[in-house]
């Protein structure tokens, strides 16, 4: 599979993923120009995507959704509650277009299969992503207050991870973020701090992941390098030998990030 980082904040957030015959996308959380020049900076058609999964209805995974769709008549997978949540922003949509899937029902998009868990966020029913060719397991876990066991589970065994790590907790503290706002985010439905991001990409890797990238970075209580450290010093406490054992990323805020071939 291959695998790239559109763009990922709370400005936006669009991932790509494919193997040989199946080109997806995970959430069109910008304009839907802004996701065609994407993907064309890492070579990549916008009519051969087929499809778009969606994990939740904030605005800042499903902004360009209803333009893509209707641009390339793609259809739109999404949980019955997350479409109710959002159908009203979307304008129309085909009805050959509206796909909805269970918590507990893997499906298929073309040769792809798809199982999807629930995280813990101030969503309608908010999830994430396991995407499987048949030979490589790849996780995406975003937007989430806590790691629940149903998320560890699922990524568990995974040879990519897509691991949201939002906010340094001091400097969330420390900002300017209203009260309500910084207990928002940290609340059990808000967004995972890079100590937990660290801690549980540290479990990942136990179980096998060779590829971690750190993503849905704050720009107001984060910053790249230091959630790149947090984690990275967790792993080497632990003996964790980066570009040896684990290849360590963090997926870029306003353009493309590495693209990464399993």
């Amino acid at each position: 599979m291959k695998f790239c980082s559109l763009y990922s904040g709370s400005s936006g957030n669009s991932l790509f993923v494919s193997n040989k015959n199946t080109k997806l996308l995970v959430d069109a959380g910008l304009s839907g120009i802004r996701i065609q020049r994407a993907l064309t900076d890492i070579g990549e058609k916008s009519d051969e995507v087929c499809g778009i999964l969606v994990t939740h209805e904030h605005r800042d995974h499903i902004h360009g959704l209803g333009v893509m769709s209707r641009r390339f008549d793609l259809p739109i997978y999404a949980n019955e509650k997350t479409w109710e949540a959002m159908v009203d922003d979307l304008g129309k949509i085909a009805p050959h277009n509206i796909k909805t899937f269970e918590f507990d029902k893997p499906f298929s998009v073309e040769d792809l299969e798809i199982e999807a868990f629930r995280t813990s966020h101030d969503a309608a029913d908010s999830a994430g992503f396991i995407i499987n060719d048949g030979k490589k397991r790849l996780g995406i876990a975003t937007d989430s207050g806590i790691i629940t066991p149903e998320m560890t589970k699922a990524l568990f065994g995974c040879d990519l991870t897509l691991l949201e790590s939002n906010h340094d907790v001091s400097m969330l503290e420390a900002g300017s973020y209203p009260f309500y706002l910084k207990q928002r985010i940290k609340s059990d439905y808000g967004h995972l701090s890079n100590e937990i991001a660290g801690n549980l990409a540290l479990s990942l890797v136990k179980k096998g992941t060779k590829h971690l990238i750190l993503a849905h970075l704050s720009e107001e209580n984060n910053y790249p390098l230091l959630a790149y450290e947090t984690t990275a010093r967790i792993l080497a406490g632990a003996g964790v030998i980066l570009k040896e054992d684990v290849d360590l990323f963090v997926a870029k805020r306003s353009s493309v990030s590495e693209i990464i071939e399993l």
